[in-house]
This record gives C-alpha cells, structure tokens and sequence, in this order.
C-alpha cells in the first residue's frame, strides 16, 4: 500500500515538481492550491492537469487558510507546506494579502495536521528572506532580519511550524534559497532576463549589478524536501541553497553566451526589500539530510533557457 502525503501549493513551481518525483517514488499524494493570482493561474492548471491524469495523485482546490481540513488529512502522514505567496516587491503593497496567504494558512493547516492521528511530519518551506542582509554565510543558528513583509511572513510561518514540533508531530523548516530551473515562475529574475534575451527585448536590472544571490537547482531543492520527510531532525531550520554565489552582472554574461548575443540591459534603481547578497551555510543540510553535490549554475540555467525556448517554439506553432 502506497503512503500517502499532502503537497500544499501543489500546482506551483516546485511544488509541481515535488508531487511528480512523489508519485515516481511510490507515494500517494492530495495536492492541494488555491490558484491565486500570484502569477499567471493558466501555468498552475496546466501543471495540475499533467499531475491528475497520473494514479496516485488527487487535487483539493481551495483556500488553505479556510478550507476544512479533517477529511482531506484523513490517512496522510506527511504535510509538504509549500503554499504561500511569494514575491518581496509585491508585498509592499498587499501586505494583509500576504500575512493570509502565509501565515493564517499556516497556522489554520498545522492546527489542523496536530488535530489528525496519522500525520507525523511537516516539512515547510521557508526562505532565505528570513536572515534579510545578515552576515554571510547565513546560518541557521545565526540572525534573521526580514527586510520585506514577505520575508517577515515566511519567518512568522516558519516559528509557527517549529513550535507545534514536539510528541506527535515532527516539523522542519527549509530556507529555500532562489529555486530555479524549468518552470520556474514567470515573475523571477531568472526567467525574466531569459525571456527577454530570447524575445530581444531590453532587461531590467535593478541595482548596479553587483548583487549576488545563491541560486538553487529546482531538482536539489526537491530532493532536500523529500529527504526531510524521513531525516533525523526536527524542530529546526535547514538551509537549502546551490552551494555558491552569483552576482547578477555574471549571470547577464552566462545568459548572452547561453543565447548567442548579448543582453541589452536597462538600470533601474535598487528595489526595496531585495538583499544585496545571499548565500546559504550547507553544514547542516549535509549532515541532517545527507545532501552532497549540487546541480552548477550554468548547467542549470542551461536548462531552464532551453525549456523556455521550447515553450516558445511550441505555442508559436500551436
């Protein structure tokens, strides 16, 4: 008989790819979204109707944060807590939007995972927004200081998690850090420079370039996930990060190289709430997960530049 998990936020970027590896492995998996208009919804259904034509999987659409829950954990033993509302710029401007989104449905879904017998673990994704502009490398043990809304709602649904760990249910945090690849979302920095070098269209920068970010392979990221269900630790947070730096005037480089001419590229002021630079210390991922070798950066974004052509030339020719 097959175990059975929830993927929250099932329809999104990584949760999508998550839930596919699950049903790979052998698990049963209730996904469940809210198809928010965080960005563009018709992605999230096409992932969904992909997951759904696949045995083993079964999809809830519904606000977490209000939905009845009983039933749906009924049986499940793990809680994959990828829903939210991501995005720093954005959460200037709806911040009750945010704090529903990520902290309410948290709080609402590990109320409800302590109430149900069968669920031992909760494994949430957090984010490297939660340490802001701290001493690098970020550590878990070291300061956080969001310097965005979203970061301090990431933070508040990762404290709510790990106080409810204890007798009966296990939780643990990871503090994704930039996940990119092939599906990532439409509203990334990533994916935005590389669709504009593909369309030949100017890219924005925001800042001097200078800033650097530890990127994550989408498939790392989903392998540190599907390692904590089983990992000896709980109660805390581990950092989920590439295992090196990049600062974005080199990944404008890599990008004209990968495409076959130069970006042009348009400066615009530093953003509010961005961190100047991140970068993740792995010590703990190594030793409590048994994470080792990460996927490299330009084989990554290879990758994901590839997928995004594809899409192109297959929506041209539809």
């Amino acid at each position: 008989m097959r175990s059975l998990c929830m993927v929250t936020g099932a329809a999104g970027f990584i949760g999508s790819r998550l839930s596919s590896r699950l049903l790979d492995e052998g698990w049963s998996v209730v996904g469940v979204d809210a198809f928010t208009d965080s960005y563009d919804p018709e992605e999230k259904r096409e992932r969904t109707a992909a997951l759904v034509r696949r045995p083993g999987y079964r999809h809830v659409a519904g606000d977490l944060a209000e939905a009845p829950l009983a039933g749906e954990l009924e049986g499940v033993e793990v809680v994959f807590h990828l829903a939210g509302r991501p995005g720093v710029r954005e959460s200037f401007r709806i911040e009750d939007r945010y704090r529903h989104d990520n902290v309410v449905a948290t709080d609402h879904l590990v109320r409800a995972a302590r109430a149900a017998g069968s669920v031992r673990r909760v494994v949430y994704a957090s984010s490297s927004s939660v340490y802001g502009d701290a001493p690098l490398p970020f550590r878990e043990d070291g300061p956080t200081g969001p310097i965005s809304p979203y970061g301090q709602t990431k933070l508040e649904a990762e404290r709510c998690c790990l106080e409810a760990s204890g007798a009966g249910l296990e939780a643990v945090a990871l503090r994704y850090f930039t996940v990119y690849g092939p599906g990532q979302r439409p509203d990334m920095g990533l994916r935005r420079f590389a669709e504009a070098a593909l369309d030949g269209r100017p890219i924005e920068l925001f800042g001097d370039g200078s800033q650097s970010r530890d990127f994550t392979y989408v498939d790392d990221a989903v392998e540190a996930t599907i390692r904590a269900a089983t990992a000896p630790v709980a109660g805390m947070a581990v950092n989920v990060g590439g295992g090196s730096r990049v600062r974005l005037l080199d990944v404008l480089d890599l990008l004209g190289e990968l495409v076959g001419r130069p970006p042009q590229v348009v400066r615009r002021p530093f953003a509010p709430g961005d961190a100047r630079h991140t970068g993740a210390d792995l010590a703990r991922a190594r030793d409590l997960l048994g994470l080792g070798s990460t996927t490299a950066f330009r084989d990554g974004y290879a990758s994901e530049i590839a997928w995004l052509a594809g899409r192109r030339a297959t929506r041209r020719s539809a």
